[in-house]
């Protein structure tokens, strides 16, 4: 049972393609309230839309509603921003913006603009199983999907 001041995000990405035509999506749970969002963009990566999916999930929660802190959980099902945010983003900080192998590190703006927004919030980061039945999980990929497919699904506002 979550508390009133607490959201539970899941977050998603899609690219057809890849890079190709992408999506992103993001359930909201507030309690027994659901909000859904996403978008499309015409050309993008997997890894790019999983990201973005983060992102706007934070820019919503920051311009969309009430000033109420919130416990934030955000849950997705790419291992890639689940430990880009949580352990490599700081080696990747002190080290310029390089990876392990000293090459630039990709999709750099979306690093710095997910890193930014979660400044000023605790947020707990959860992994889950993609396409493992997980109720939420499926709907956000239903949601990036039908983005990249350019026939999006009717969100719950």
């Amino acid at each position: 049972m979550q508390e009133k001041n607490s959201v539970k995000i899941y977050t998603d990405g899609a690219a057809k393609g890849n890079p190709g035509r992408a999506g992103w999506g993001a359930v909201f749970i507030f309690g027994k309230d659901i909000v859904e969002i996403g978008g499309g963009v015409d050309h993008a990566t997997n890894n790019q839309m999983e990201l973005t999916a983060p992102v706007e999930a934070l820019k919503y929660l920051k311009h969309k509603m009430s000033k109420t802190v919130f416990d934030i959980e955000i849950v997705s099902d790419s291992k890639y921003v689940i430990l880009g945010i949580t352990e490599w983003i700081f080696n990747w900080q002190k080290n310029n913006w390089r990876n392990a192998a000293k090459k630039p590190v990709l999709n750099k703006e979306l690093w710095e603009e997910l890193y930014k927004l979660t400044q000023d919030q605790k947020i707990k980061w959860t992994y889950v199983k993609g396409h493992n039945g997980d109720k939420y999980n499926e709907r956000a990929d239903v949601i990036a999907t039908s983005f990249a497919d350019g026939e999006p699904v009717v969100l719950k506002k």
